[in-house]
């Protein structure tokens, strides 16, 4: 059963609601409209049950500000975008998710534990070419504008192990728990 991660959360509200639909919370650290400190990170984890894993989201940062993040947050995976130093994956505290666009030449780094395959502009809504042959080895995420409407089309192409959505899941740039409800619900009737 395709899993579901509920990414960029910034309100303790809306953790509280997401923590019963989801399967993985992710905390973007990197800019963005999402972003959120560690503190922020670490008292919103408070929220979040042990039935429920935590990802941090980061953006071409040092083994350091990974591995703080990981210790004062209570990271269960690390996912990482843009270039990433080989120490980050070679000395690990958790497991890694490689972030990816669909259909770059990007490499996977051998050490990786999970794929995700991303738009080319992570964070934007837009979706990736869903004709885009994905073959890998690791267990596979899929993420890049999907929303309530259309993910079940993205299970039934690619069979992901989990779906990851941010801004499919928002009205206004605020997570919106009516959308969080029908996503889940669309992820659940595919099985």
């Amino acid at each position: 059963m395709t899993r579901i991660k509920f990414c960029g959360l910034k309100r303790a509200e809306d953790v509280r609601y997401a923590v019963r639909l989801a399967d993985y919370i992710g905390f973007v650290f990197a800019p963005s409209k999402r972003q959120v400190t560690v503190t922020e990170a670490a008292r919103l984890r408070t929220e979040i049950p042990e039935t429920v894993q935590v990802v941090g989201v980061f953006v071409s940062l040092t083994k350091q500000e990974v591995e703080e993040a990981v210790e004062q947050v209570g990271l269960d995976f690390i996912q990482l975008h843009g270039p990433v130093v080989d120490e980050i994956y070679h000395e690990k505290q958790v497991p890694v998710i490689q972030a990816l666009a669909a259909g770059s030449q990007a490499m996977i780094h051998p050490e990786a534990d999970y794929v995700l395959f991303d738009a080319p502009e992570a964070g934007s809504g837009q979706t990736f070419d869903w004709t885009t042959e994905l073959q890998i080895d690791q267990p596979m995420f899929v993420a890049g504008g999907l929303n309530p409407d259309n993910v079940k089309q993205v299970i039934d192409r690619y069979e992901p192990f989990a779906v990851d959505v941010s801004s499919g899941i928002e009205t206004d740039g605020q997570k919106d728990q009516t959308k969080m409800q029908a996503f889940h619900d669309a992820v659940k009737e595919t099985f």
